[in-house]
């Protein structure tokens, strides 16, 4: 049976040797190979399967919902996943065009940078409610890290003349370096500080 070659990603990034460095999240951070990182929901009924979905593919996912709480599929990118892979990949390109590097390794960097360690659960006990610090699961830091993402994404976006592929391009770079003042690494500086207090 002949071998399947090297699938690029959008043809162009190779995800071959991308190496995640956070250990907690290799099981979490998946770099399948595959062209378009387009699933079609295959796995979106199998508990803890969204795992084996490429990173690039959430990123798209998340970048999708643009509502708060109750209208997150609804408005302009309500299911508009074609038109989203369009500006993540234009996002890739200038991300290359400004580091000279994988956009994909920059992407996973901006996820582990962004993921929390450590949140905070509510606890009823006899009527009282208090707040405890957890730990967290690999696949919520990687959820949250993304959210952190594109919800900064988002909020920088709207009524701005500027593209959105040009700020989602900022603030990957700006998180894969973990700088301070991305808006991302302040969001998980903020929810461990809260962990913290309530040890």
């Amino acid at each position: 049976m002949a071998q399947t070659q090297n699938l690029l990603l959008f043809r162009k990034w190779d995800l071959s040797n991308i190496e995640i460095q956070d250990p907690g999240l290799k099981t979490a951070i998946s770099l399948r190979k595959m062209i378009l990182p387009l699933t079609y929901g295959r796995s979106a009924l199998k508990r803890f399967n969204k795992a084996e979905a490429n990173i690039v593919e959430r990123l798209s996912n998340k970048l999708m919902h643009f509502g708060k709480k109750y209208a997150k599929n609804t408005g302009r990118m309500g299911g508009k996943k074609i038109r989203v892979l369009n500006i993540i990949k234009a996002a890739f390109e200038i991300i290359h065009l400004k580091t000279e590097k994988n956009p994909v390794e920059i992407l996973v960097r901006a996820v582990e940078n962004s993921a929390p360690n450590e949140d905070t659960t509510r606890i009823v006990y006899g009527g009282t409610v208090y707040h405890v610090s957890v730990d967290v699961s690999p696949l919520r830091r990687v959820d949250l890290a993304l959210r952190f993402i594109t919800d900064c994404v988002k909020e920088a976006t709207f009524s701005n003349p500027k593209a959105i592929e040009e700020h989602l391009a900022e603030q990957l770079i700006m998180a894969a370096e973990n700088n301070q003042d991305a808006p991302s690494i302040k969001k998980k500086h903020e929810l461990e500080r809260i962990a913290q207090a309530s040890r």
